[in-house]
């Protein structure tokens, strides 16, 4: 029996034809991407030495990044580019992880800022009532030296002067919150 031209196909086993099936990528799509390599790039550029310490970056793409905050105008928006494009060749996944924790961290400490400012206004306004859900939040406070702070602002506030106590008492807060 000879075969016939269309014979080769009977040769080819059909999981073979699903593996040879093509995924299309649109060309917005491709552009897409490379633009968002390109945000996280500026994104990068913009952090400081400490904060690039804590992003797992290759040597080549850290140099280029310092590179970049160097540069000014025209010529950074061409590094930038090629960052982006050296991107394209890594996995920005840990890299994205790094900065998403970065940003998770500014977040949290500017939630706990503002509770500590709302803290302290309730202090000055409250008093004593407010001062059991400070001893109770933090322990370790002295509430002999909490009061008088608290004196010493709210005489601050009566005579319009500059809220120096207010300032002391956020700053005592703060650092009860960090102990």
């Amino acid at each position: 029996m000879t075969k016939q031209p269309d014979d080769w196909l009977d040769d080819v086993p059909d999981n073979e034809e699903e593996d040879d099936e093509i995924i299309w990528v649109s060309k917005s799509e491709i552009k897409r991407d490379a633009e968002a390599l390109k945000r996280l790039g500026a994104e990068l550029v913009e952090l400081s030495s400490n904060s690039l310490d804590r992003i797992p970056l290759d040597e080549d793409l850290r140099a280029a990044i310092e590179l970049a905050q160097k540069i000014k105008k025209e010529g950074r928006r061409r590094q930038l580019q090629l960052i982006g494009k050296m991107l394209r060749s890594r996995d920005e996944d840990p890299i994205r992880q790094a900065l998403d924790k970065l940003k998770n961290r500014h977040n949290q400490q500017v939630a706990l800022f503002h509770k500590l400012e709302m803290l302290r206004d309730r202090l000055i306004e409250e008093g004593d009532d407010a001062m059991a859900d400070v001893l109770q939040l933090y322990p370790d406070a002295d509430r002999q030296q909490l009061r008088s702070m608290i004196r010493n602002a709210q005489k601050e506030k009566a005579t319009s002067k500059p809220p120096k106590a207010a300032r002391q008492i956020f700053q005592y807060l703060r650092e009860l919150a960090e102990a």
